[in-house]
């Protein structure tokens, strides 16, 4: 089935560019191949829009963590990153710049594939039911354009994965919920052992919505159970 979803495959090895943009293409997604930032750029500002970036982390020159970082300073596309083998700290690394889900070289094309479906059933859709904000503190996120905002109306950017876990524990709130419980309601329950990414992400999101990231007030840590969300806290 034919779908208007735009993919840039960003490698410099030709083989996997191609490989990957092929089976991508078969699967009716619009694809656009780049060996590097520079030609990921010239993708991106000549449209259409790309929806979901697969982007490799070991490229000489500009290296993927780079052109991560710089991608989530503007824009909510989804990252999905390729790492070597059993490289955890380049994964974890990535999921702190912002990527929303990584794959370990050599991967299968059919597992890239769900997963690129995953975190594209997460990105925002215009077309979205109507649902009540979730406000907190001077912070409101918005369920229908999944985006959160402070007092001022200044956008916070957030990836696909720190939205549904924000929304996750918002929508419990005062109520402690696993790392596993977590994943469930993020609709990242593949079977993926890296439960830790949790952590990665609860990390991120205190950076962004907490005064003092240290002592969070809203996201709190229960030792050996989880996190909770609270949505009043004390003064």
């Amino acid at each position: 089935m034919a779908t208007s979803q735009h993919i840039a495959v960003v490698d410099d090895e030709a083989q996997i560019r191609a490989a990957v943009g092929e089976y991508l293409e078969l699967h009716g997604f619009r694809v656009s191949l780049a060996d590097g930032g520079q030609a990921l750029r010239g993708i991106m500002a000549k449209g259409p829009p790309v929806d979901l970036v697969v982007l490799d982390l070991n490229m000489p020159g500009e290296d993927g963590l780079s052109i991560a970082r710089r991608l989530r300073e503007h824009s909510r596309v989804g990252i999905v990153i390729l790492t070597a083998a059993g490289q955890t700290l380049d994964r974890i690394v990535g999921l702190e710049v912002g990527a929303d889900d990584y794959m370990a070289k050599p991967f299968d094309l059919r597992e890239l594939l769900a997963r690129i479906k995953s975190v594209l059933r997460r990105i925002p859709s215009e077309t979205a039911p109507d649902a009540e904000a979730i406000r907190f503190g001077n912070l409101t996120l918005d369920t229908q354009s999944h985006a959160l905002t402070d007092a001022s109306g200044k956008d916070i950017p957030l990836t696909t994965m720190e939205y549904d876990l924000l929304r996750a524990l918002a929508e419990s709130p005062n109520r402690v919920l696993s790392r596993e419980q977590l994943l469930d309601k993020a609709h990242r329950r593949d079977g993926d052992p890296f439960d830790r990414s949790i952590d990665v992400r609860i990390a991120r999101l205190r950076r962004k919505i907490e005064q003092n990231p240290a002592k969070p007030r809203f996201i709190k840590t229960i030792r050996g159970a989880g996190y909770v969300f609270v949505p009043e806290p004390e003064n």
